[in-house]
């Protein structure tokens, strides 16, 4: 006798998907990964130009010369100043400052690191057991960049040779090919606080330190040899460079170190920067007042 049918109807079996749309399911992931990766650089892109604030607000500076750009840390802009700065107190050209940038950048993120590769020390990773100075004359920023110039300056055709084959002469490292990479940026920053792309520079940052109006005359005259006076109140700073590139060369150097010393403005000719929290100000044109266009005027904030 035949079992009775079930009232239950049987499961359809599924139908095997066809080539068809698992083609169709695959290209629209691939489609979306690419429109994923395309918004994600696009983004990377406008934030490492700047076209996008960051949220939230990071302190940081922007350099930017023949219109070419990189950004630094306050930290990192900081020692860049006193980097350039010692060239230019030399004498030396703005491609001084392009050597000595790139090897910083690659030894040590721009910063005066109190550790390294063996005994390597400081902005250049110097090392005490190969004649480059004691560990603390090392960690001095102003004693080992020049010490580093004083290298480089021995070096033949340093100042028409790959920046590259130039750095690795005086470093002797290890990755002989490393300092190239860093070439472009190394560029922006030397020729900016050199003075020859005026109103390069601008600094973001949310407080500033009070007013140090003295410091700042020992961090120009330690950096770029120059004197500068200050007012008896201790609210204005003024110094005339030997030439126009100079004097941006200290208004450039008052911009990187304004968040420590509590700047509130910076003059130079016609130009005119003023802090603001949370942006980067860009430097304005102002009525010229006449006088020396290489007369910089610094103010810095009330007490």
């Amino acid at each position: 006798m035949r079992p009775p049918r079930s009232s239950v109807p049987a499961t359809p079996r599924p139908r095997p998907r066809s080539r068809r749309a698992a083609g169709c399911g695959i290209a629209a992931a691939t489609a979306f990964v690419l429109v994923l990766a395309t918004v994600v650089g696009a983004v990377v892109w406008l934030r490492k130009n700047e076209f996008i604030s960051p949220t939230p607000f990071e302190s940081r500076c922007r350099f930017v010369a023949a219109n070419n750009s990189t950004v630094l840390d306050l930290g990192q802009a900081h020692y860049a100043g006193i980097i350039v700065g010692r060239a230019v107190n030399r004498g030396l050209p703005a491609r001084a400052g392009s050597i000595a940038m790139a090897t910083a950048y690659q030894e040590s993120g721009v910063r005066n690191l109190d550790y390294g590769d063996r005994d390597s020390l400081g902005l250049f990773q110097q090392r005490p057991s190969q004649g480059w100075g004691t560990a603390a004359q090392i960690r001095d920023p102003y004693y080992s960049t020049d010490a580093f110039y004083d290298a480089l300056v021995k070096v033949d055709g340093w100042e028409t040779g790959d920046i590259n084959t130039v750095a690795q002469a005086v470093q002797r490292s290890g990755h002989p090919e490393a300092y190239r990479k860093h070439e472009p940026n190394a560029r922006v920053v030397a020729s900016v606080l050199a003075g020859h792309s005026p109103g390069g520079v601008t600094c973001g940052y949310t407080t500033p330190a009070a007013a140090d109006a003295h410091g700042m005359a020992t961090s120009l005259r330690q950096s770029l040899g120059v004197k500068a006076q200050v007012s008896a109140d201790g609210t204005k700073l003024t110094a005339t460079g030997a030439s126009v590139e100079q004097a941006w060369a200290i208004g450039h150097h008052a911009v990187v170190n304004a968040g420590e010393t509590g700047v509130s403005s910076i003059r130079v000719a016609d130009r005119s920067w003023t802090w603001k929290p949370r942006i980067l100000p860009d430097w304005t044109t102002v009525t010229s007042a006449g006088g020396d266009s290489r007369t910089v005027t610094i103010t810095f904030r009330a007490s």
